[in-house]
């Protein structure tokens, strides 16, 4: 997904004897730490199971002791090397290459495996405690979340467990949809911060899928209790008289009316992120984003205080990227850049018109957010256009690639960029093609 290897560290071994550990980051944030050894190992089992042909280069052995200059080479090789497995289909979705990164990171935190109770909020607050593993990966919580509330196995591919952060208003910021190569319990112990949550939520855009849904009692409840929480935190806009029927629809407890009516209101089915900074249409513009209905929706705060609203669609973007920079510390040394420091942005190519192609850059903390909402609409969009489906007792083939969108990684690679932060320095591993917009015609535009 977003892997990058920003630093190493000289550590001491079992013997005594110092080795060269490379701290894998996912997201901006330290996933496990590994040695050279050990990639070397996943390699070649990768080789063993693909082929020496589908599988990267990998950087070469060295028989005496490494300078500095040739330490951060390796380090550059390897992280390019991660970032291609990830981004190869076949590779990157691979339960070698995920289990490693499983094992590695529950080694890194230093968590036994043992059975441990997780809580996992709802939309409404209510806690979901589940009895699992601290080892259990990301479907198996899912899983084991969907078994504690009864609801059909057939319907546990339209939910996703995410990464939150809880705000002082009581509203959720999202970090991530959680992945298949992590362990829940040890993601979220690992942050050390009571903020950090797991909710489960919907993890579809095309709200036609809310009838599969409904046909359930449990599925009914968890939609109509993310209605009512999305409303009441503003990011569906109501009017006074939409206000009044939603109330009495609740009142009535007519919970089916009420998710019909809300999904003719503007920005249903939308995710909304915090307030971030934008290029468009100017630089240095507050915008507020809002993902959905395969759109990124803007509503930008001019310098001029006015406030001016566009989106731009999923079909129309022709590629996009996630960079990171980490500033040099000035702090003593030793010290670690605090988080507020990492400067993420999500960059896209867009169709303006016929003949114009635009950058837009969005500068924000939720980033990686962003890009895993709109590689999730593509997946939909195309799983739709072939016909597939996301029900687990579909018989269509085609329906492979949402059936996996709980646990689905983007193959937008994250880049540290401390040495350079120059468009031009971006290596074209770094972009993601999207392949949604070959398919647009004139009559799109």
């Amino acid at each position: 997904m977003h892997f990058s290897i920003p630093e190493t560290e000289t550590r001491a071994g079992d013997g005594g004897a110092a080795y060269v550990a490379y701290n894998i980051h996912v997201n901006g944030v330290l996933h496990c730490r590994v040695r050279y050894s050990q990639l070397l190992g996943l390699h070649e089992q990768l080789r063993k199971e693909y082929g020496a042909n589908v599988v990267p280069a990998f950087p070469p052995k060295k028989i005496f002791t490494l300078t500095p200059a040739e330490v951060e080479q390796r380090r550059e090789q390897l992280e390019k090397y991660m970032q291609a497995v990830r981004q190869d289909p076949t590779l990157g979705g691979s339960e070698t290459f995920n289990s490693f990164l499983r094992k590695a990171q529950q080694e890194t935190q230093q968590i036994p495996t043992e059975e441990v109770v997780l809580e996992v909020l709802l939309s409404n607050g209510q806690k979901v405690k589940v009895t699992i593993l601290t080892s259990d990966q990301t479907e198996d919580v899912l899983e084991a979340v969907a078994s504690k509330l009864d609801l059909p196995d057939d319907l546990v591919g339209y939910f996703s467990l995410f990464l939150v952060r809880e705000t002082k208003d009581g509203a959720f910021s999202f970090v991530r949809k959680l992945q298949e190569f992590e362990l829940p319990y040890v993601s979220v112990t690992s942050l050390h911060n009571p903020e950090f949550r797991i909710i489960l939520r919907k993890s579809y855009w095309d709200s036609s899928y809310d009838d599969d849904v409904m046909e359930h009692r449990v599925g009914l409840n968890l939609l109509y209790a993310q209605t009512v929480s999305d409303i009441e935190h503003g990011w569906i806009l109501v009017n006074k008289e939409q206000h009044r029927q939603l109330k009495s629809l609740q009142e009535k407890v007519s919970k089916k009316e009420f998710i019909r009516l809300a999904q003719t209101l503007k920005y249903y089915g939308y995710l909304k992120f915090d307030p971030c900074v934008t290029d468009f249409p100017e630089k240095g513009c507050h915008v507020v984003v809002s993902a959905g209905n395969n759109e990124l929706n803007f509503q930008v705060r001019l310098p001029s205080e006015q406030i001016k609203e566009g989106s731009f669609k999923v079909t129309r973007m022709r590629c996009w990227r996630v960079t990171s920079s980490v500033p040099m510390s000035n702090g003593p040394s030793g010290s670690s850049p605090g988080k507020s420091e990492v400067k993420l942005e999500l960059a896209f190519e867009y169709l303006m018109s016929k003949d114009r192609l635009q950058w837009v850059t969005i500068t924000s903390p939720q980033a990686i957010m962003l890009s895993i909402c709109l590689q999730s609409m593509v997946d939909e969009l195309m799983v739709k256009k072939s016909g597939g489906s996301i029900r687990k007792d579909s018989p269509d083939a085609s329906r492979e690639p949402m059936a996996k969108l709980s646990s689905k990684l983007t193959s937008v690679s994250l880049r540290g960029m401390s040495h350079s932060s120059s468009a031009n320095d971006v290596g074209a591993n770094d972009f993601h093609g999207n392949y949604a917009f070959e398919g647009i015609g004139d009559e799109d535009l």
